[in-house]
């Protein structure tokens, strides 16, 4: 077991940083670079709020930790930090058995960075590297491979195949210790090439064998309660497994799976969110190798907070990693809340509405070219009229799709369904009643220019996108204003800033919180977009907030 040497008395009794952990400058960072001092103390208090945000390397142990491990806390000469436990490993530290570094959340700066490297962060996390290589990374972000790998090193430490050696690490880990698939499996589950290439990392990152780190989590040394894989009914997929979901708290789960529900679409959604009890959302997914499902339950605990499981159904197991990926950015699990709430409940105004949901998200999406046609369908209409559209589509177009969990039968139609079932209006014809989009014809000609567009690549909607060109992209359609293109970017980018000037319900929100004067509305957008600019860069989670409260009236 590591141990770690005692601290400072002074340095222990300094408070810890109010939020965020400032980023520092480089890849590392050691006593005597900007930022070391927040980082140490926040080592010293364990605190868990930066728990994968950054790690703690320790040259007299040779290993790394979670920024609340409870060992003692090491003298300051002997710590580094580095922004990703990829660079631990590249400078040859392995991870610590007791706090497990692997099984915490992931950082919010890749959902805060707009450049290069948050972008390639996000395609990394989504997998994009065990189904394509670092050229298919490039490719997406419209660079040389060998820039890509600069840029990943000055910036991280490692380059993008360690930093995806440390995804399969960490998926594997999950695996091993939540799960009783067999060893083999587990190293393909996670994305490794060859089982010896699995046994070789396995080793070198957590100084042990497979075997060894699962019955160590069997032993209850380990966090994640045990899990089991089996098959599921005939004509369905495959695979179905059980993991745990690490998030950081304050989670307002009754929010986030309230946001999905009221947008739920029958057969590709389905939700149960009783007063008491655990909350259930559960939807079907499109992966790179076939149909899936998902069912996150949120579970209340005692002390308050909760906690998350998801049950995956999957065609391959080599779908594990993105599944996980996916559903972790469509509940925003790696946002930092208390970043979030701390500058927000600096105003006066919305103080009230983030004490009433502390730890409130942005949920994002599954699969960024369904939300771009639900983002369109849902232009100046209500959420219950869209959900109607969508349903009618979803019958008319989408596959069906077999579950062994209620309410699924349907995945939402890709683009080239969209296209194959939407007929295109014809000016001065009358429209046929039972059209899967009964829209009017100028919005059913955006609907049909998105999914060609998507269809034909001139539309790049995926996590890795460049958000400027993304939303000159968008308006570029006919049919598709400022207003889509902002909403497609909070939730397919994660962007946290983003803000939705024209937006009835923000005004209502605005209104009823106190923000705004009752007026005519052209001047309330106008005075309302001004009114936010003290909440950059957390518009997103403002606007959450502020629909809250219009909902409420």
């Amino acid at each position: 077991m590591p141990t770690r040497e005692p601290a400072d008395p002074a340095t222990a009794a300094a408070a810890p940083p109010a939020a965020s952990a400032p980023a520092a400058p480089h890849a590392r960072c050691a006593p005597g670079d900007p930022g070391f001092e927040e980082r140490y103390r926040a080592i010293d208090a364990r605190d868990t709020r930066f728990d994968g945000q950054f790690v703690t390397a320790v040259s007299s142990t040779g290993i790394y930790c979670r920024p609340s491990c409870p060992a003692r806390t090491p003298r300051r000469e002997h710590v580094t930090f580095y922004r990703t436990s990829a660079a631990a490993h590249e400078a040859g530290y392995r991870a610590c058995k007791r706090c497990l570094p692997e099984a915490t959340p992931g950082t919010p700066e890749w959902d805060l960075r707009r450049d290069a490297v948050g972008r390639a962060m996000r395609l990394i996390g989504d997998g994009l590297l065990d189904r394509g290589g670092v050229e298919a990374l490039a490719a997406e972000l419209g660079y040389t491979s060998r820039h890509v790998h600069r840029m990943l090193v000055a910036e991280l430490g490692a380059g993008p195949q360690a930093l995806a050696r440390a995804r399969r690490a960490q998926t594997a880990r999950t695996l091993l210790v939540g799960t009783a698939l067999p060893v083999t499996d587990v190293a393909f589950a996670a994305g490794f090439g060859s089982v010896r290439q699995f046994n070789d990392t396995i080793r070198e990152v957590f100084a042990v064998r497979p075997s060894e780190l699962r019955a160590r989590a069997r032993r209850g040394d380990a966090v994640d309660p045990a899990r089991s894989a089996v098959p599921g009914p005939a004509g369905a997929p495959q695979v179905r497994l059980d993991l745990a979901l690490p998030v950081r708290q304050p989670f307002d789960a009754r929010g986030v799976l309230g946001f999905l529900a009221v947008r739920a679409v029958a057969g590709v959604e389905v939700a149960d969110l009783p007063d008491d009890g655990p909350l259930r959302y559960a939807r079907t997914l499109s992966l790179p190798h076939g149909p899936a499902a998902v069912e996150v339950v949120a579970t209340p605990e005692r002390r308050g907070g909760w906690r998350l499981a998801a049950r995956l159904e999957l065609a391959s197991l080599a779908d594990v990693g993105t599944a996980v990926a996916r559903v972790r950015r469509l509940l925003d699990l790696d946002a930092d809340p208390t970043a979030v709430d701390a500058a927000l409940s600096a105003d006066p105004v919305l103080a009230p509405l983030v004490a009433a949901a502390p730890g409130t998200r942005v949920p994002g999406t599954v699969d960024p070219a369904e939300l771009v046609v639900r983002a369109i369908v849902g232009q100046q209409i209500s959420v219950a009229a869209a959900r109607g559209h969508l349903g009618r589509l979803v019958a008319a177009a989408g596959a069906p799709y077999a579950s062994a969990i209620p309410g699924l039968d349907r995945l939402f139609p890709t683009p080239k369904e969209v296209l194959a079932a939407v007929p295109a209006p014809v000016p001065g014809a009358e429209p046929d009643p039972g059209r899967p989009l009964r829209l009017p014809a100028r919005q059913v000609a955006a609907v049909l220019a998105a999914a060609g567009a998507l269809v034909d690549g001139t539309l790049p909607a995926h996590v890795g996108a460049d958000p400027a060109d993304l939303r000159a992209r968008l308006v570029a359609l006919p049919g598709v204003g400022p207003w889509t293109a902002a909403y497609v970017a909070m939730r397919v980018l994660g962007d946290p800033d983003a803000w939705l000037t024209g937006d009835v319900a923000l005004v209502a929100g605005a209104t009823a919180a106190g923000a705004l004067d009752p007026g005519p509305r052209a001047s309330a957008h106008r005075a309302l977009e001004e009114r936010a600019a003290v909440w950059s860069p957390w518009r997103s989670y403002a606007a959450m907030h502020l629909w809250r409260a219009a909902a409420a009236r």
